[in-house]
């Protein structure tokens, strides 16, 4: 009982994450319009995420254009989208291979090894995705920062960290703490069952010896 209860905190935890990672995919927040230092605070936010960038102004307006052209895009950019993909796409097949793979589930329950074999599969899965996540918010995060300490970066043209990174770091984390608690409780499981057999060898053996040691039917003691 401990362990399916390990394991559903995993998968919760993970499924929270994916959640968060879809999240961060499609908000436009991914950095923001900086007003630190002599910069001019204007009545138009600037917002700029891996799909499209919004103007928001004073008024609560908010207007966003899509990115017209892929390939006219930063490669730091593409390569962000492809992650986010990858990692929203690989999550969701995590969840239902972690389904099959848990124990509180009826599928599969036929052969204990085989589920928690699949249940290992389920969190190495989630642990991949978030780690597609914390590269592709990390290597944008590192590009934003990068702008804005470069001297010939405009002051007006500087932007800062927008919430859906942080979005995605949480997510990240919460994805790849609920894949490990699957991996861990299931290797527990193999473990303890491998014990359990060496235990019980020797006492297999014992009533062996001691089954050969008796005489068969038919033969008496001189």
């Amino acid at each position: 009982m401990a362990n399916s209860g390990f394991q559903l905190l995993g998968y919760f935890l993970a499924l929270g994450g994916w959640i968060g990672v879809i999240s961060t995919t499609v908000l436009p927040q991914w950095k923001q319009s900086s007003y630190a230092g002599d910069a001019i605070i204007m009545a138009v936010g600037l917002y700029e995420g891996l799909w499209m960038s919004c103007a928001s102004q004073s008024t609560g307006q908010v207007q966003c254009k899509i990115f017209d052209s892929l390939l006219s895009l930063d490669m730091h950019i593409q390569t962000c989208r492809a992650l986010m993909v990858i990692s929203v796409l690989m999550g969701f097949i995590a969840i239902i291979v972690s389904v099959v793979g848990m124990k509180c589930t009826k599928v599969g329950d036929n052969n204990p090894s085989t589920k928690s074999k699949i249940a290992i599969s389920g969190g190495s899965l989630f642990l991949l995705s978030g780690l597609c996540t914390l590269v592709s918010v990390s290597w944008y995060a590192t590009q934003v920062s990068s702008h804005f300490f470069d001297p010939n970066t405009p002051i007006n043209a500087r932007y800062e960290f927008g919430p859906a990174l942080f979005i995605g770091w949480a997510a990240a984390i919460l994805m790849m703490l609920g894949g490990s608690f699957l991996c861990c409780s299931c290797v527990n499981d193999e473990r303890r069952g491998q014990q359990f057999y060496r235990q019980s060898q020797p006492s297999t053996a014992r009533e062996a010896n001691v089954k050969s040691s008796l005489p068969e039917k038919g033969e008496q003691y001189l």
